[in-house]
């Protein structure tokens, strides 16, 4: 537990300094945001500044920072290391600065910001690449709730049928006004949510279970470790909880609703930090539970069912695991929104009536029951398309970060673009390396993909201090 405590202490630590100096680099005004602008009753409408925390924060706890974070704690200590590191200076960095960027330009989605700074090509790229990683979590975030809400209920309320609930929720949420549902139940699946995390966190000082140190080593305790390395596997396992490229896309939906520039700070980077924290709980509660029943239960939803229930009784349980089931689905439907606001944007198409929002979503949702029908096909079916998301998110937050570094080199002086360079070429490694070891990917050995890995990023460092470079020289000249 003395691990656990430190590295709690260290996410709030982060939040209240580094959270700081990142927003001072920024450097956020009294200028009109787009929700004041840019008015139209359907997506650019000014919300209370919790209430957007509240939907921010829901929007990007999918199932990542539960069930990665269970996942992710068979790699060891080495987890409690990713989760407040990646979390305090990539993720919380990578979802304020893209955010904020969106803000900053009238609430453009994230293709339009990556091809700002990084180009058409690269933006025409992006358009696809993220509207096919919205589907992938629309068919990945619906399956797990849809199991735990079936084991809550009678056997008549099967699998089936809640996935059925859940995807025609999903359609009104994609549809309907952000104010009319996602404005008015997101509230109440947050009280779920945290209720969980904080029902959690104090049993474990309750309990004061016996957990393993840092001081024990980071060792791989995985029980697959020949074929799981620590690096990539973990860092692709425990994504949400850490970074991740899909809470940038999320991002551009609450910059249409805030008032100020000053509330993004707790917005923002407070969202992550607050992501890192839940994820820190489960990833410390699997621990004590593998420590306890060995990991032959790879099955994360199995965790958290046994230990809400044993820790919290059955009605805080069944409360704790209402709020694991809110984590996906306000995810999944706030993607489908995601991905109907990027086509709109691609395509110019006004959103404000609903036939135009429908000559975009009836396509959407084909492919994505398509994406979900194959999930269901079979547990390799959905492991397939799991894998795939976490891969491709991870890739989004490498542009992403690439494209705020351009952003810091060019608008900021001095060596500001560090902030965001160290994990860009980071996770251009992790995310490298993973695509060729993975079974999906090339499937070679991790001794030519770190090779590979390398290489690439050696281009990467290469090909930013060049375009470095000439941007100064051009600079200097349009001066003089």
């Amino acid at each position: 537990m003395i691990t656990f405590t430190i590295c709690l202490l260290a996410l709030i630590a982060g939040y209240l300094f580094y959270g700081k100096v990142v927003e001072r680099v920024f450097g956020p005004d009294d200028r009109r945001t787009p929700a004041l602008t840019k008015a139209d009753g359907v997506d650019y409408i000014p919300l209370p500044t919790w209430k957007i925390f509240m939907i921010q924060f829901l929007n990007i706890a999918g199932v990542g920072p539960i069930f990665g974070a269970i996942m992710g704690a068979m790699y060891g200590t080495a987890s409690y290391l990713w989760i407040v590191l990646g979390s305090i200076f990539a993720g919380a960095v990578h979802d304020y600065l893209s955010g904020m960027l969106s803000l900053r330009n009238g609430g453009e989605s994230l293709p339009e910001i990556i091809g700002r700074y990084l180009g058409l090509t690269t933006k025409q790229v992006m358009r696809g690449f993220t509207v096919l990683l919205m589907m992938l979590v629309g068919a990945v975030f619906v399956a797990s709730p849809a199991g735990l809400l079936a084991r809550l209920t009678p056997d008549s309320l099967d699998i089936t049928f809640w996935i059925v609930v859940i995807f025609i929720y999903y359609i009104l949420a994609t549809l309907l006004p952000v104010d009319k549902i996602i404005g008015k139940i997101y509230p109440l699946f947050a009280i779920a949510l945290i209720f969980m995390a904080v029902g959690i966190l104090v049993m474990l000082y309750v309990n004061y279970p016996t957990l393993p140190e840092l001081r024990d080593g980071l060792n791989n305790t995985h029980p697959k470790a020949d074929s799981n390395p620590i690096f990539p596997m973990m860092f692709i396992t425990i994504a949400c909880g850490a970074i991740s490229g899909f809470h940038a896309t999320q991002s551009p939906l609450m910059a249409r609703c805030m008032t100020s520039e000053r509330h993004g700070r707790p917005i923002f980077y407070g969202a992550m930090i607050t992501e890192g924290i839940v994820a820190l709980i489960w990833a410390t509660v699997a621990a004590y539970f593998f420590h306890e029943n060995g990991m032959g239960v790879s099955d994360a939803s199995v965790v958290v069912f046994d230990i809400s229930k044993d820790w919290l009784g059955t009605v805080g349980g069944v409360l704790a695991i209402l709020g694991v089931v809110a984590a996906p689905i306000t995810s999944g439907d706030t993607a489908f929104r995601s991905a109907r606001l990027i086509v709109a944007d691609f395509l110019g198409m006004d959103q404000k009536s609903m036939r135009r929002r429908l000559y975009i979503c009836v396509p959407m949702f084909i492919v994505a029951l398509g994406l979900l029908l194959y999930s269901l096909r079979d547990a390799d079916g959905f492991q397939v398309i799991w894998r795939y998301f976490a891969w491709a998110n991870q890739t989004l937050s490498v542009f992403t970060l690439w494209a705020v570094t351009v952003w810091l080199a060019r608008s900021r002086g001095g060596r500001c673009f560090y902030f965001t360079y160290i994990p860009a070429l980071f996770m251009t490694a992790v995310c490298t390396t993973y695509i060729c070891v993975a079974p999906e990917g090339f499937g070679i050995g991790p001794n030519y993909a770190w090779m590979i890995a390398i290489g690439v990023v050696v281009v990467a460092v290469v090909w930013f201090n060049v375009w470095k470079k000439r941007f100064k020289a051009l600079e200097k000249v349009n001066k003089d």
